[in-house]
């Protein structure tokens, strides 16, 4: 598969917590301690089997990302 998103992470899927409608997933990104988490549909994380333990690339294609602090 080849894709134009060039901003791809790799890691270990550390939790899975699956809701009603949404899913929240966290990857332990390799070679340190940061955890990217990303809310995808609930059929899409059936869909692609997520579980804990198992490797998997995240995908970053954003305008813009916000951050805010008082």
């Amino acid at each position: 598969m080849r894709l134009s998103t060039r901003n791809q992470l790799q890691g270990t899927i550390t939790e899975v917590n699956i809701g009603t409608v949404m899913a929240i997933v966290r990857i332990r990104l390799d070679g340190g301690d940061q955890i990217v988490t990303s809310s995808i549909t609930k059929d899409a994380a059936l869909d692609l089997g997520l579980e804990v333990g198992r490797p998997a690339t995240v995908f970053i294609k954003s305008t813009e990302v916000t951050i805010g602090v008082d």
